[in-house]
């Protein structure tokens, strides 16, 4: 009897966290763009500690999600890529409001996702979580931070204001949730911006390869598709679950770039995996179709990029 048979039974060696460096290099690649995008990569990780237990802390969130604009088309999870819908330059909302702020901007998976604006933007979980004390108050005002490609915008122009913003509000630990691979490089940036003037930061996030190679203090590490990093969609119970177990990690970790995995799975067949960004699974003519796509979302976003924000 041969040990396959005999053995336990594995898992598929595809049912693993996406490399998403890797899917994206070979993505843009496929499109037609040789030259290699250079994610942010670190070799250490600052690292503050909270200043107490986190009831009696403000808790403040920041996100790579869009506030809705009727003028700019259609921004459901899972419409064409957006690029009209984009930010670019850090906006505050209050947290007393209700929002709906979408991610229709940016690299999402769209072939997986629903309109639960829960899975990316968790601030219904965080109002729960300060109504049964487990955080002693949130911050007046929640912070989009603006999507760039540009690590030198990024880090010499959005992170400042940030930080600034947050100090304003007398936040004393942030929480950051990014969507596509592109915002987990920027609240990673983020994250490192933050902790080392003093926040303690962590990161509910999607693409740990990204995250990781960038370097955090702290990632609770969901295996879904990019844009559903706060639980199952319409599952109260795992939204609350992978918030509560964010907060852990922000007050357990022992030392700069701590990961811990979200027990939870996707729900549904789990080969979404091989589908997102995957050149193999698309024709010569449906690539071609992609790259022109590609180049008139750029040919928006820099036109946008241009106008007073």
């Amino acid at each position: 009897m041969t040990f396959e048979a005999a053995g336990p039974h594995f898992a598929p060696d595809w049912d693993q966290p996406v490399r998403y460096i890797e899917r994206t290099h070979r993505w843009y690649q496929a499109l037609g763009y040789p030259a290699t995008y250079r994610y942010a990569h670190y070799l250490d990780a600052p690292f503050t500690p909270l200043p107490g237990p986190l009831a009696q802390l403000r808790i403040a969130l920041l996100t790579t999600a869009a506030p809705y604009r009727s003028d700019c088309g259609d921004q459901s999870v899972r419409a064409p890529y957006n690029a009209a819908a984009k930010f670019f330059e850090v906006y505050s909302r209050s947290i007393d409001l209700d929002h709906d702020l979408r991610i229709s901007h940016v690299g999402v998976d769209r072939d997986q996702l629903v309109d639960d604006p829960n899975l990316w933007f968790p601030l219904p979980a965080l109002r729960r979580a300060r109504d049964r004390g487990r955080v002693a108050s949130l911050a007046p005002r929640f912070h989009g931070v603006p999507t760039n490609r540009s690590q030198r915008h990024t880090i010499e122009v959005d992170l400042p204001e940030v930080l600034r913003r947050l100090q304003a509000d007398q936040a004393q630990a942030v929480l950051l949730v990014p969507n596509c691979p592109i915002c987990h490089q920027t609240l990673s940036l983020a994250a490192r911006h933050l902790e080392a003037n003093g926040l303690p930061t962590v990161i509910m996030g999607c693409a740990r390869d990204i995250v990781e190679h960038v370097g955090v203090p702290r990632l609770l590490f969901s295996d879904f598709p990019l844009g559903a990093a706060c639980g199952r969609p319409f599952d109260v119970d795992s939204q609350d679950f992978t918030l509560e177990l964010a907060l852990r990690v922000l007050e357990s970790a022992p030392v700069a770039r701590t990961t811990i995995q979200n027990p939870l799975r996707w729900p549904g067949p789990a080969d979404w995996r091989l589908s997102y960004m995957n050149p193999d699974r698309l024709s010569a003519d449906e690539l071609e179709a992609r790259r022109r796509a590609h180049e008139q979302s750029r040919a928006v976003a820099a036109a946008l990029r241009n106008e007073p924000q």
